[in-house]
């Protein structure tokens, strides 16, 4: 009955356009009145406050802070031109282009959201001016971005090992280096494909040596930020949370003093965005927090874990039905409150077929990134449309066959766990 009330509580929310934290946090609320004998509104507050207080999640508001420095401080145009050199000699080069800029400025920003926007100012004009159709330019831009949340560092890596527990942030950090790449690969190659009918030539502007040791140069210190942070983290000079209070003074360093495109006077603008931001995430955390006591008082994880097993014990079928049933998930639910909730649940299940904790949260990450992309939850679909000036109904066809990769590398990834945790034990974590 419990179990039913939060799902009724949660969906009746839900349709009514309540803000996702709110529905959790009621939901909740309401689920632990109904236990009785409890401390209802105490214990929520409890759940709440303890589940913000955790010394990783402090990496957050930092990482936050400079995904949204780096937006505002020309980053972005010099990762795209960069990224031109290399890659404009191809025919159909710009949807290549705006691939790797988005994997570039997504794993720099750490928000596929910023890598929508920011890249898609620049791109989408001018895919659109060579004729690449707009719906098609704002299919590679949304998918391509979200390729940035599992290469590092990444905020939802952060939140998953929080809520899973005993897992390395460090680790989970290099585990989504290769998974990120073979997305961001497989979309390249589906574009080509879409594209081979079009007959484009390659750009006109396309790259010397020259330029491209130039834009290099130029893109060299936004690319450095990701050697810095990892560097300092796998080094033993600082933890993964100190590591993002190192991203904040470097992005003011590079944005404010050697790109001079931030002034002082926009400094309280950025900083009150970038709390904005992290009081949505903080929120939801704790909120999702008091949520997963409620389910684990009420065994549900348990519950789940033993239906299916009861269905079947071959971890191919448990993977299979795990995947689907986030997939469906990610249609519906934002990135954040889905592994807060669903994370805790499908664990166990993990442990018992014998995956391992950081493997699956890879598997997670990946499988919803591909709910960013579709509606009518997927923020970054939205993003897109809106910078890119058109509808949804024009960019779901050319959208499909980038689905259709991006499910492709899913099932690479979930099948083939060495692509996930090769680096974490090459590098000893």
């Amino acid at each position: 009955m419990e179990i039913l009330i939060i799902i009724v509580c949660f969906a009746s929310l839900l349709l009514l356009n309540v803000p996702i934290a709110v529905c959790i946090g009621m939901a909740a609320l309401v689920s632990i009145f109904a236990i009785g004998d409890l401390p209802t509104t105490y214990l929520v507050a409890q759940r709440m406050a303890n589940g913000i207080a955790s010394f990783p999640l402090l990496a957050i508001p930092f990482f936050v802070l400079s995904g949204v420095l780096m937006g505002e401080g020309g980053m972005a145009r010099r990762l795209v031109d960069f990224a031109s050199a290399v890659m404009g000699r191809l025919p159909g080069g710009l949807a290549y282009v705006n691939t790797l800029t988005c994997m570039l400025f997504g794993a720099i920003a750490g928000s596929a959201a910023a890598a929508v926007s920011s890249v898609g100012g620049f791109m989408l004009p001018e895919m659109e001016r060579k004729n690449y159709g707009r719906g098609f330019s704002v299919a590679v831009t949304t998918t391509s971005a979200t390729t940035g949340l599992l290469i590092p560092p990444s905020n939802v890596m952060i939140v998953y090992a929080v809520v899973a527990g005993n897992v390395s942030v460090a680790a989970l950090f290099m585990a989504g280096v290769l998974p990120g790449i073979l997305i961001g690969l497989l979309i390249m190659g589906s574009s080509f494909f879409y594209l081979s009918r079009r007959n484009l030539s390659p750009e006109t502007n396309a790259a010397s040596f020259k330029r491209i040791a130039t834009t290099f140069l130029s893109a060299l210190p936004s690319l450095l930020l990701i050697i810095i942070v990892l560097g300092g983290i796998f080094g033993g000079v600082f933890s993964a949370t100190e590591a993002s209070a190192v991203a904040v003074a470097y992005a003011l360093l590079l944005t404010m003093v050697f790109y001079r495109e931030i002034s002082t006077k926009q400094l309280p603008d950025i900083i009150l965005r970038a709390a904005k931001m992290t009081s949505v995430v903080m929120l939801l955390i704790g909120a999702s927090q008091a949520m997963s006591w409620s389910l684990t008082y009420l065994q549900v994880p348990q519950t789940v874990s033993q239906a299916m097993l009861a269905i079947s014990d071959n971890p191919i079928v448990i993977l299979l039905i795990i995947n689907v049933m986030l997939l469906i998930v990610g249609v519906f639910m934002d990135m954040t409150p889905a592994i807060l909730i669903f994370a805790p649940i499908f664990l166990p299940v993990m442990q018992h077929i014998g995956v391992d904790p950081v493997h699956f949260g890879v598997i997670m990450i990946a499988n919803l990134c591909i709910g960013l992309c579709t509606p009518p939850v997927g923020a970054c679909l939205f993003i897109g449309c809106s910078v890119g000036n058109t509808t949804l109904a024009s960019v779901f066809r050319p959208l499909l066959p980038i689905f259709g990769a991006m499910v492709v590398g899913l099932l690479i990834i979930t099948y083939v766990p060495e692509i996930s945790l090769w680096l974490p034990r090459l590098m000893g974590l």
